[in-house]
């Protein structure tokens, strides 16, 4: 199977080029990424607890998916194509807000990514993809903040650092 690739952007989200997801991991290079929050009716973010052969970030717990853009997609068909691919749905999305941040594995990987931070709305049961998601569960953000507060050791280090910089622009409660 062909390793995908990633997109390398600037800083301005501009992109510079295209290069192996693994090579860009191991060189910790800036590339586009998203990340997606899905909400049920009564408030509650779906999160997914990642597959344990995941080969970074194995058995945490973290948003309703995320992955990378392919070259020539949106933000919104990537996270469309992505949360089909590991959770077993679709539902409409909407681009929100975006960042950069970068954060060492132990494993000498290093995500570097612009990350788009996609939202939408849900209120069925996902029907998950064993090989990308463990579990799942509906959880109410304050009670989400709380949790991460005690285990901070059982999230993602992106779903952290999205709590801390836009808990209250994702806060629909």
């Amino acid at each position: 199977m062909k390793e995908e690739l990633v997109i390398l952007v600037n800083e301005q989200d501009e992109k510079i080029g295209l290069m192996p997801k693994m090579e860009a991991h191991e060189k910790g290079l800036l590339h586009r990424a998203f990340s997606v929050f899905v909400f049920n009716n009564k408030g509650q973010l779906l999160l997914q607890q990642r597959a344990k052969t995941k080969y970074h970030s194995p058995g945490l717990w973290t948003n309703t998916c995320c992955s990378h853009q392919r070259d020539g997609e949106t933000n919104v068909e990537a996270g469309k194509r992505r949360l089909m691919e590991e959770m077993g749905f679709t539902t409409e999305l909407t681009d929100s807000q975006s960042f950069i941040y970068k954060a060492p594995f132990d494993n000498g990987l290093t995500e570097h990514e612009y990350d788009h931070i996609l939202t939408g709305m849900y209120n069925d049961e996902p029907a998950i993809n064993p090989e990308e998601v463990e579990s799942w569960k509906w959880m109410s953000l304050h009670d989400v903040k709380q949790d991460m507060n005690l285990n901070p050791e059982i999230y993602t280090v992106w779903f952290k650092i999205i709590f801390d910089k836009f808990y209250e622009a994702i806060n629909i409660e």
